[in-house]
């Protein structure tokens, strides 16, 4: 088997983890099919690129990364409407399409959620970026890997040249500063 074919099986097997991570930090399906088809397109490009010193998926989710915070500030740029009126459509047709003769709404508005709550729960995310953020650098990516990309324990370890006794503390660790960090900066905020 070639290198080229090699990597790209590699890349098949990664593909679900890249995507459910993707879409977590997206939101939206589309946005983060594109951010994994743009990475593995990247990753494919320049295979030269990767020189060994980390494992692939390290690699490849570093690619990742790079392209989810293009997408996200490329939504801040640009709003996105849906094209709700064709070219060839009037306001009078638009009008026909949304109510009736009486002047009612044919179907009514869909549920906008709850905004206040979708903000706080943007708000909260931040805040434990940022307590993640003062981890140990071992700690933090042990715990990006486990709880945000689904990796079983044996792939961690197998990737960090962990044993499951060492990656079970760092977990343990990670997860007991994050707890404290959480209770300072945002749980005790929220209910002052």
């Amino acid at each position: 088997m070639s290198h080229i074919a090699e990597l790209h099986q590699q890349l098949e097997v990664m593909r679900p983890a890249l995507q459910r991570f993707a879409l977590l930090q997206l939101r939206n399906a589309v946005h983060a099919e594109d951010a994994v088809q743009e990475t593995l397109l990247a990753v494919l490009e320049k295979p030269d690129n990767f020189s060994g010193k980390s494992s692939l998926r390290t690699y490849v989710i570093g690619i990742l990364k790079f392209k989810i915070i293009d997408f996200l500030r490329a939504g801040n740029r640009e709003a996105q409407f849906a094209d709700f009126a064709g070219e060839d459509q009037s306001d009078d047709d638009i009008v026909d399409h949304l109510f009736n003769a009486n002047g009612h709404t044919i179907e009514p508005a869909s549920a906008w959620g709850a905004p206040e709550a979708s903000l706080q729960q943007q708000d909260f995310f931040k805040t434990l970026e940022i307590c993640l953020e003062k981890l140990p650098a071992q700690t933090a990516r042990v715990f990006m890997m486990r709880e945000w990309l689904e990796l079983s324990t044996e792939e961690i370890c197998k990737d960090l040249g962990l044993s499951t006794s060492n990656l079970w503390v760092l977990l343990y660790r990670a997860r007991l500063r994050l707890r404290e960090c959480l209770e300072l900066n945002w749980f005790a905020q929220t209910t002052s």
